[in-house]
């Protein structure tokens, strides 16, 4: 799906505003629809926490592996903040199918809970980095993030036993179901290969801790906790999950270096399509 992506970008000329309306359409609607849906049926466990607490301690351990570098490689401000990101945040389109394949609703709802925590997470840590030459308000990015609202919509109806009209609950579930597709299709026309040479060194650290190091210690932490086996599936396939595109577009926002932003991600999607089947075969 994400090669037929890179395919129709390349072939059929629709141009650049079609695809970013397709994007939008899928992290405004579809995916945020499947996020609500998936909480608000989940049944709640005690190892939940559990295995909450292993996913923020995972991004985190990115997030200061990614730091890390500043000790050894010199970079520019400009190119160092924008490109940390792409060490601990990631791609949620990506981790759709896999999730689905591995536990079906179990495992999309797993998923979800997931992303509710990582989502903030990862964006205080982003925009952190890169607000320091920017105005910008934190509180108010998180408070109309998409995929903060819905999961913490579906937390609350979850919790209150409350259930939607039935033909509400189908519209959702449908939207939800398209969003698997539509994201892969539109990781692939998003892959750009500008930018590939700033920072060569930087690049491939920041690709070597979302890939290797950070599956690695998922797959460590979770044994320490004692998940269950669909909860350490999910989780090591949350951490080898390559960086997300929304890396690029907040780079461009705050005045930071977009090209190289788009080569990681791009690279590091290339890269994932050996190194995330690796990580799921280990986690078994």
């Amino acid at each position: 799906m994400i090669l037929l992506g890179a395919l129709f970008y390349r072939t059929l000329r629709w141009g650049d505003p079609f695809w970013q309306g397709l994007e939008r359409l899928v992290y405004f609607v579809l995916f945020p629809s499947l996020l609500f849906v998936s909480i608000a049926r989940v049944p709640f466990t005690p190892s939940a926490l559990k295995f909450l607490a292993v996913g923020a301690a995972v991004t985190l351990c990115g997030a200061l592996a990614g730091y890390a570098a500043k000790l050894w490689l010199r970079a520019d401000r400009l190119i160092f903040a924008p490109g940390v990101q792409c060490a601990f945040r990631f791609n949620s389109f990506l981790a759709l199918a896999p999730a689905a394949k591995l536990g079906g609703e179990a495992g999309v709802a797993l998923l979800s809970l997931l992303i509710g925590v990582a989502v903030p997470l990862c964006n205080l840590i982003s925009v952190w980095g890169l607000a320091r030459s920017q105005a910008i308000n934190v509180w108010r990015e998180l408070g109309r993030n998409p995929l903060i609202i819905a999961t913490l919509s579906g937390l609350l109806c979850n919790l209150l036993g409350l259930r939607l009209p039935l033909i509400l609950d189908t519209v959702l579930y449908r939207l939800g179901q398209a969003s698997v597709p539509l994201g892969l299709l539109a990781v692939g026309a998003g892959l750009r290969w500008i930018g590939a040479r700033e920072a060569p060194f930087l690049s491939a650290w920041f690709i070597a801790v979302k890939l290797l190091l950070l599956p690695a210690v998922a797959l460590t932490f979770a044994g320490y906790a004692q998940l269950s086996v669909l909860e350490k599936q999910i989780v090591v396939m949350f951490a080898a999950l390559p960086s997300a595109s929304s890396s690029y577009i907040l780079a461009m926002r705050m005045g930071g270096n977009g090209p190289l932003v788009a080569f990681i991600v791009s690279a590091a999607t290339v890269v994932s399509i050996v190194s995330l089947p690796f990580w799921l075969l280990q986690s078994l």
